[in-house]
């Protein structure tokens, strides 16, 4: 693709038509709205990466109750982070956001800086999220390009080479960077995110209430379908683990997974490492050397019950996860085993616990709960 200069871009009418649309058709009451605040911007904008509004509001909610404010937020221990995120998904998301707060705090005094580029340098912003930051908290000129801004540019102007290319896309920030406007910055940052999400949606774009219809290439030629070109398919890669949900009358025995990684830092189901079943539905017998040698650390097994598949997509690949109910006879204390607590049934739905997880062990405890009341 050919580079085309900045001032080639340049297009006042788009900035106006765009700002005129949202001030009558946008959206105004989100609660991240009508304010400088750039800590609640800040937060917003994190959550909203790659998840939708409607996902978000709840646990927007919820972390402002517990964190008021970013001081507030950088004092408290990663753990009650993590848990008030989980369930929201990305979880890297949610410790850089500590590490983020910290920094602010101690670098500027907890004021978050204007400028973008200062904002791009902190722990989980970006290019585009600085400048989402930068705009609504202080007014400042700069362009965002998140998955709503390359949608409606590669549909409003024929942009048909994938986006996520590196040409296309230093074209696209050449775009945005010509077509900000002189005045109105917020209004037309959030026309972008509210046209992205309302009206040129990915799969039923409203085509008849676009303020860009008139000059929007795709319409005219009939490729609103083929725009934006798609990323080229790859097979889904498939991973499997086995889990122990190890039990103790009300309790059930996890584990912190690693920083880093899947579900970094949050508390999951100890892992059988390195024994992978042949097929996903196989049960392994209960005196499997690997199963025993993981139970041995904590108690007696009495039983073991091999239960049904739970499988998880995430972004890149597909898990398939082979859950074990082990029942103890006897529990050991623990000695030595960093990294591992015995956490009540009733506290498993407010614990920093993977989605899935969480879903696996409310309805295993659940129903073992229904079972033995049925016993007496």
């Amino acid at each position: 693709m050919k580079v085309v200069a900045v001032e080639n871009y340049a297009d006042p009418s788009f900035s106006a038509d765009l700002i005129g649309w949202q001030k009558v058709h946008g959206r105004h009451v989100l609660p991240w709205q009508n304010t400088r605040d750039a800590y609640l911007i800040w937060l917003s904008e994190i959550m909203l990466q790659q998840t939708q509004v409607s996902a978000v509001l709840g646990y927007y909610a919820r972390f402002l109750e517990r964190f008021p404010t970013l001081r507030e937020l950088a004092a408290a221990p990663v753990e009650d982070v993590m848990a008030q995120w989980s369930g929201l998904g990305y979880y890297t998301r949610a410790r850089n956001l500590h590490k983020c707060a910290q920094r602010v705090v101690a670098e500027y005094d907890g004021v978050f800086p204007s400028d973008p580029l200062l904002l791009a340098e902190l722990p989980g912003i970006g290019r585009s999220t600085a400048a989402a930051i930068a705009a609504f908290s202080s007014g400042r000129r700069a362009a965002i390009m998140d998955g709503n801004v390359k949608r409606v540019f590669a549909r409003v102007f024929g942009i048909d080479t994938y986006p996520g290319e590196k040409k296309t896309e230093q074209a696209m920030w050449l775009r945005a960077e010509a077509l900000l406007p002189e005045v109105g910055i917020e209004s037309y940052t959030q026309g972008l995110m509210d046209l992205g999400a309302t009206v040129c949606t990915r799969s039923s774009p409203a085509c008849e209430r676009c303020p860009m219809q008139p000059r929007c290439v795709a319409f005219a030629t009939g490729r609103t379908r083929d725009l934006p070109v798609r990323k080229p398919k790859k097979a889904t890669p498939e991973k499997q683990a086995e889990m122990l949900a190890i039990i103790d009358n009300d309790q059930v025995l996890l584990e912190q997974r690693p920083p880093t990684g899947i579900w970094g830092g949050l508390l999951s189901l100890p892992e059988l490492e390195g024994h992978v079943a042949a097929d996903y539905d196989e049960i392994a017998p209960p005196n499997d050397d690997a199963l025993l040698r993981v139970v041995a650390k904590f108690g007696e097994m009495e039983s073991c019950d091999r239960l049904s598949t739970v499988t998880h997509v995430f972004t890149h690949y597909k898990l398939h996860i082979a859950p074990y109910r082990v029942t103890l006879a006897r529990r050991f204390p623990m000695v030595a085993e960093s990294g591992h607590v015995w956490l009540d049934a009733a506290h498993i739905a407010d614990a920093a616990l993977p989605a899935p997880i969480k879903k696996l062990l409310l309805e295993l405890l659940g129903d073992r709960r229904d079972a033995q009341q049925r016993m007496f």
